[in-house]
Formats: C-alpha cells, structure tokens, sequence
C-alpha cells in the first residue's frame, strides 16, 4: 500500500486514526503539524501569529513534496491542506488519499477544551464549525480516494473501513 494521507476537518479524527493505521500497517506515523512546529521551532499557533498563514501553508506544501521520496507511512494532514491543488496533487502523486468526516456537533465536543487550533480559537460553537466545515467541504471532496464518517465509531471501525476501502481499490497491504 502506498502513503496513506488522512485529511479532514480539524477533531475528525486524523490524528487517532493515522495513529491506529501506523500500528497496523507497521509504518511510520507522520503528523504534518508536529513536523512542522519541529522544524520551525515554535508551536503552529506560534508560526500563524509570527511568520503568517501563508508561511505555514508553504511548510506544508514543502513537507507533502518530500514523502514522494520516502518509504510509505501514514500522514496525518492538517485541516487546510487539500485547500491547495499542489498539496492535493503532491498527495495523488504519493499515494490514497482518505477523508475523515464527522458531523459537527461532533467537531465540537471533540475539540472543545483544545486551544491549539488556531482558526477556531474564539469560535468554538456549531454554527461557525459548520460553516468552516461546509466551505471546505468541496476540496475535502475533491482531493479525497476514500471517505469515512467517524462520528459515533471506534478508531478500530474506522481503521477497518479505510483497510477495506484502500483494498477495494486495489491497494495491496
């Protein structure tokens, strides 16, 4: 099976799920912002106030660049990621891309004590995630080989959909 890329909205589950996925598959595990917020030195919050949206957004492009020269793993995106058509075609390039979804009211419970997401801070209520969610939702679609609704379900359901999904469309594990 090649890279694995796990996008989504911010609380669907990517990072769990790549997690789950890793030990599976006995394959490193690459979260995009915690690579990042490594190499930048400072956290993601950080980078937005101080170097801006656009720099981080360059780091993440650069980053979904260098797995086509990598052994597979599985990638865990972040949020804004399939926003950008090279990121979409750096990922197709590299391997299956799979979206996770979830209902927002979901979303939120998720990530409702989490203060490390930047776009969300002082919005944290259904309408503005479900709006966040919905003028997203067509890229997500877009750049996505698979996707899974994670709401209400096990990381154990989930990884097993995106195994049988993957193999469904002739990705050998």
């Amino acid at each position: 099976m090649d890279t694995l890329f796990l996008i989504g909205f911010m609380g669907a589950g990517k990072t769990s799920v790549s997690r789950a996925l890793s030990r599976q598959l006995g394959r490193p595990v690459v979260e995009m912002d915690q690579r990042i917020a490594e190499q930048e030195g400072m956290s993601v919050s950080d980078i937005f106030a101080r170097k801006g949206e656009g720099y981080f957004r360059s780091c993440e492009t650069a980053l979904l660049n260098s797995f086509s020269h990598s052994e597979p793993c599985v990638v865990s995106c972040g949020g804004g990621v399939p926003m950008r058509e090279e990121n979409v075609a750096a990922m197709r390039r590299s391997g299956l891309v799979v979206l996770l979804t979830a209902r927002p009211e979901v979303i939120l419970r998720r990530v409702k004590d989490d203060h490390s997401r930047p776009l969300l801070e002082g919005h944290k209520d259904i309408a503005y995630i479900a709006a966040l969610m919905e003028q997203r939702r067509p890229k997500y679609e877009a750049a996505a080989d698979i996707t899974v609704d994670t709401s209400d379900r096990t990381i154990a359901e989930i990884c097993r959909e995106v195994l049988q999904q993957a193999a469904l469309r002739g990705q050998p594990q």
